[in-house]
Parts: structure tokens; C-alpha cells; sequence
């Protein structure tokens, strides 16, 4: 193999966003016949096979590097044409992100606000478990993630944000109710627990904390999938939770929640990773994100990457 055709690549991309040859077809103007000829000839060039003839249609792993090379491609000949004067006056940049929802419900939206306006920008936004976002940026759905992985995905870069902390807390009615007779370690794993999704840890990693290892949260859980909702719904009283200290402050100085452990914070480290591109648009983006991060995350761990 000594390259990869750029109409074979952006037709593979098209199958991919479509969902179907056929629905690829009408997008790039040409028949069904020609996006199957396409596909076939770049997977018989790579001698992989790049796609799932599912229902929709799937990337591969050897096809999501392909689509992941398609979308930089396309970001790259965008910013040129940008550069050149050759895009329409006023079209927008699309910049796609992958974000934790807690993040996204207090310091991320802000960071976003920093974004110089001109040249315009649209913001395409995935919320994500940290521990999944990554998965995204690896599939080239998005151009960034912050993610809780500090081990850059192939092709991209990493950086340190900060620290995201969070607290086990609950009302103190539920306190009262559940967890008065006896030691936390010993009532905690058996109250009712607040959760994001089922993908949601911290609940779990901070029951595993207090005894050594050990067990984990109750399997009496609420799911509740945005950030907001679940802060609202461990001051309501349905269980306990991790709430981040960003927005737990507010009701701890009312009392409408206590804080269960105090000298038991849970970090976690945050980072910001983006696709290795000379790319005005993402590097505008990326130092906001950090700027930002700097002034309301708690500072990185010692040994956390730079680059």
C-alpha cells in the first residue's frame, strides 16, 4: 500500500456517517454501486476489512482509524480553505467535544465563553462518563475530549486539566434515617445510592475507599442521567451521592446537605485531549478549556502529563 485514495477515504467516512451505501450514495452525488466499488477497493488496499455490513453500518477497529484520518483530513482542508478566503462568508467552524456531564454542569460552558467569536465557531457537544470519552475521540466522532485518561489516544495529544473533586453527601434526613447507627463503613454500603448511569463509579470507588477495598455501594441505586438532576435528587433525599464541590457548596451552607466525610474528598483527575492538528479553531478552543480549568479545578497531580 502506498496511499490511501482521498475519494475511497471520504466515501468510507460518508457510509459511516449515514448509516447505509445507499443513504451514502445520495449524500455524495454518485450510486450505490460506485460507494460499494469505493469501499471494497480501500479495504482490499489496506487489506482490512473497514466496516460492520450491519444495520447501521459500523467501522471496524481498522475502520475507525480510517474514519478518524477522514475527519482530520477534513478538518485540515476546511482550515485551509478558511485560510485562503475560500470558505463562504460567515461559515462556521464545527468543533466537536466529548465531556464528562459534571464538567459540563459547572466549569465547562464558561470555558466555552472564552472562545474568541471571530472567526465563528459551532460547538458540537457529547456528554460522556470521563472514563468513556476517550472511546469517542478513538472512534474520531469527536476532535477533543476530557477525559479521566492521562495515556494519549494514537494520534493525539494530552494535557493536564486539574482536578475535579467531589464529596459523599446526602440530606440530612436521609443521614438521619439511614445512616445513624453505626460508622459510615459499616452503614454506607447499605443506603441507597444515587447514580448518573450505569457506567457512573464514584459511588462504588468511594465505598471501596472507606473499607480497604472491599465491596462497594448498595445495589438499591436511582439513575439519574444529567449532573443537575442528580445533585437535586441527593438534596430531595432518594440516596446518597458523589456531588461535585462545585455544586454541593451552596447547599452545605444552607444544610439542605451534609457532607458525610469531610477529610474523604474523591479527585479526580481530569485531561484535555485533542487530535494533533494545526488547527486555529481546536487551538482556540483547547486553551480556553485550560485557562478556565486553571481557575476552577483543583491543581493537577505531581505526576501528571504535560503533553
Amino acid at each position: 500500500m502506498t496511499d490511501l485514495p482521498l475519494d475511497q477515504v471520504r466515501t468510507l467516512l460518508a457510509v459511516v456517517d449515514e448509516g447505509t451505501f445507499d443513504a451514502a450514495a445520495a449524500a455524495l452525488h454518485v450510486t450505490p454501486s460506485a460507494v460499494s466499488q469505493r469501499v471494497k477497493a480501500l479495504e482490499q488496499r489496506t487489506g482490512r476489512v473497514l466496516l460492520l455490513r450491519t444495520k447501521p453500518v459500523r467501522a471496524t477497529e481498522s475502520g475507525e482509524i480510517v474514519v478518524r484520518f477522514a475527519r482530520q483530513l477534513a478538518r485540515l482542508e476546511r482550515d485551509a480553505r478558511s485560510e485562503l478566503g475560500m470558505s463562504a462568508e460567515g461559515e462556521p467552524t464545527r468543533v466537536t467535544v466529548a465531556v464528562n456531564a459534571d464538567s459540563l454542569a459547572t466549569w465547562f460552558l464558561p470555558a466555552l465563553s472564552r472562545v474568541p467569536r471571530e472567526p465563528p465557531l459551532c460547538f458540537e457537544l457529547h456528554r460522556e462518563d470521563e472514563t468513556r470519552t476517550a472511546e469517542l475521540l478513538r472512534e474520531g466522532l469527536v476532535m477533543a475530549a476530557v477525559t479521566s485518561s492521562p495515556d494519549a489516544v494514537t494520534g493525539c495529544s494530552v494535557r493536564a486539566l486539574g482536578t475535579m473533586r467531589y464529596l459523599a453527601a446526602a440530606s440530612p434526613e436521609f443521614a438521619a434515617r439511614h445512616l445513624a447507627e453505626g460508622p459510615l463503613r459499616e452503614t454506607l454500603p447499605w443506603a441507597p445510592v444515587m447514580t448518573l448511569d450505569r457506567s457512573d463509579d464514584l459511588q462504588d470507588a468511594f465505598v471501596r475507599g472507606l473499607r480497604r477495598g472491599a465491596g462497594g455501594a448498595s445495589a438499591l441505586r436511582h439513575a439519574v442521567p444529567t449532573s443537575e438532576g442528580f445533585v437535586a435528587s441527593v438534596v430531595a433525599g432518594f440516596g446518597w451521592g458523589m456531588v461535585p464541590e462545585a455544586q454541593a457548596e451552596a447547599s452545605l451552607r444552607t444544610g439542605r446537605l451534609l457532607s458525610l466525610a469531610p477529610r474523604r474528598p474523591l479527585d479526580v483527575p481530569l485531561y484535555w485531549q485533542q487530535w494533533r492538528l494545526d488547527s486555529p479553531a481546536l487551538a482556540a478552543v483547547a486553551d480556553a478549556v485550560a485557562a478556565t480549568a486553571a481557575e476552577t479545578l483543583h491543581p493537577p497531580r505531581r505526576d501528571a502529563p504535560r503533553h
